[in-house]
This record gives C-alpha cells, sequence and structure tokens, in this order.
C-alpha cells in the first residue's frame, strides 16, 4: 500500500494539525503557491516531494520548481500544475491517470473520460469561507482510491 498527501495552495502556512497525516505518507505532492521557502523544506524533510510552481512563487529559489510535472507513483500516473487552466495536454492521449491542480483553494474531484481531476483545496491561510481541505489518495496493488480530509 501507498499513502500520497496531495496539498496546495499553503500560502506561507503549513498547518500543524495536517503534518501527522503527511508524516505517514509515502509521498507528498504540492500544486503550488508555497509562499515560504520554509515550508518547501520542512516538507521535503518529511518525505518523498513532487511539487510545481503557483503563480505567487516567484522568489529565486522557487526558480528551481517546474510549472508542470509527470510523476508515476506505483502503476498511477500523475500530472500537476497549479492552474487547471494551463493544462495544456491530453490527458487521456498522454495516458494520465491523475490530473492535479490547486489555485482555487475550493476542493473539487471530477472524473472525465477516465480521467480524475483532483483539487485537493487549500491548507493554508482561511479564504472566502471555504473549508481548509487536503486528499488523501491509497494505492494499493490495482485499488485505488482518493479522499478528502478537512481541517476543523
Amino acid at each position: 500500500m501507498t499513502r500520497i498527501g496531495i496539498i496546495s495552495d499553503t500560502h506561507g502556512l503549513l498547518r500543524a494539525e495536517v503534518k501527522p497525516f503527511l508524516q505517514s505518507c509515502d509521498h507528498i505532492l504540492h500544486a503550488g503557491d508555497f509562499g515560504d521557502e520554509a515550508i518547501y523544506k520542512e516538507l521535503c524533510s518529511i518525505s518523498q516531494l513532487t511539487s510545481v510552481r503557483g503563480n505567487i512563487d516567484y522568489e529565486l529559489w522557487t526558480m528551481k520548481l517546474p510549472h508542470k510535472e509527470r510523476i508515476v507513483i506505483e502503476n498511477k500516473t500523475f500530472f500537476i500544475l497549479h492552474n487547471i487552466e494551463h493544462l495544456d495536454i491530453d490527458p487521456v492521449a498522454a495516458g494520465i491517470d491523475v490530473v492535479v491542480s490547486g489555485h482555487t483553494h475550493r476542493p473539487e474531484l471530477v472524473t472525465k473520460k477516465g480521467v480524475q481531476y483532483l483539487n485537493p483545496g487549500s491548507i493554508g491561510p482561511e479564504r472566502q469561507s471555504l473549508p481548509i481541505t487536503y486528499a488523501e489518495v491509497i494505492i494499493s496493488g490495482e485499488e485505488f482510491t482518493i479522499d478528502f480530509r478537512e481541517v476543523n
């Protein structure tokens, strides 16, 4: 079994309530808008991290982060970008199982033509009365689940 923590839009805040979950993950995917290099470094120290740059990530340290990233974990292919409006590939033709994005701070999971489109929401500062959320992906053989978690 592989556990993946999917987060986005930390905006300079890595909530203490989320850290125990992230420490239990085999891999963390961050869909951009770190807001602080300390968060990037902390996530790297917690688990294997794959991340992209968001629209607020413009400091020098963020220049090493790609705008888009493709990664295979177990038997699933993930494509990560910050803003879904910048998706410039056909995920079906590219063999993508899950497109991960952030930017809107709204948790969402939609399936189109067999591809899962996942926005984990935001674990950063509260915004527009939106919930503070992140996602958990479990891969166990051919079994594959995506669940949202909310910070209360």
